[in-house]
């Protein structure tokens, strides 16, 4: 079993993903704000995987020791980087998640359940109970709940394989051409969202996509234990993405039936 294998499997989730309906549904950006509003708890938790991955893979102890491998090791400082301190518009220094909540409270989307989380987990609160005091949709809070199962089992390859195929790099280029449409008539709103999905896409650029198929390499070693475990997270991922745009497509529906 190899990369072209775990592909091939998850293909037609992929493809589900790709055609999923919340992509047309997406259309005022009354809708846009709903659609944040629940996105913004999977633009959270992917820095925790992110940060999981930094942890395996390269050395933030006391005393510091080279890790194996310099390539996988630049690859994931990078990334970090380039998610935690980036620069906005307007060049401050900001992680790419203070940016979708600044693009929120821009075009007036409802920040104040991420703010209640936020202030939760700092006191320690487990995550999956101050995901039941947020007004959320089940399915957001599911979702956080895999990143974090996948997480605390502690198995790179899974992790890395939720990161590598389960993650954001569907849909930045899935919502640029209806952000684009949106911000015709509401520029001054939407300025920010859109420069968070233009800077995702520039900050991944092309080095990303093939450096995380040779992380997959390297974690999973020619194991064929770990390439199907990997697959199978990989699988779910998307199984819990699907899930979480179905709760999206819901969500926007009653404000159109509001």
């Amino acid at each position: 079993m190899n990369i072209d294998h775990l592909q091939d499997r998850i293909a037609p989730l992929r493809a589900q993903l790709i055609e999923h309906p919340v992509y047309q549904q997406i259309a005022t950006e009354e809708e846009l704000k709903a659609f944040t509003e629940e996105h913004v708890f999977a633009v959270w938790d992917f820095m925790s995987l992110l940060k999981s991955l930094q942890q395996h893979l390269t050395c933030v102890q006391v005393p510091w020791m080279p890790t194996k491998n310099k390539e996988t090791r630049r690859f994931i400082n990078e990334i970090v980087v380039g998610e935690e301190s980036d620069f906005d518009a307007s060049g401050k220094t900001m992680s790419h998640f203070e940016m979708y909540l600044q693009a929120m409270q821009s075009m007036g989307a409802n920040t104040q359940e991420m703010g209640r989380f936020i202030e939760i987990i700092s006191s320690k609160v487990p995550i999956a109970e101050a995901l039941d005091a947020c007004a959320i949709n089940p399915e957001t809070k599911a979702f956080v709940r895999f990143t974090f199962s996948i997480i605390q089992r502690g198995k790179i390859h899974e992790i890395a394989s939720v990161f590598t195929f389960g993650r954001e790099d569907l849909i930045p280029e899935m919502f640029i051409e209806m952000v684009k449409e949106l911000k015709a008539n509401h520029e001054s709103t939407l300025n920010d969202f859109l420069f968070y999905l233009e800077r995702h896409i520039e900050v991944d650029g092309e080095d990303h996509g093939p450096l995380s198929l040779k992380l997959m390499d390297e974690v999973c070693a020619g194991d064929a234990t770990k390439w199907e475990e990997a697959t199978q997270v990989a699988e779910e991922a998307l199984r819990m993405r699907i899930h979480l745009w179905d709760g999206v497509v819901r969500k926007a529906s009653t404000l159109v039936n509001a």
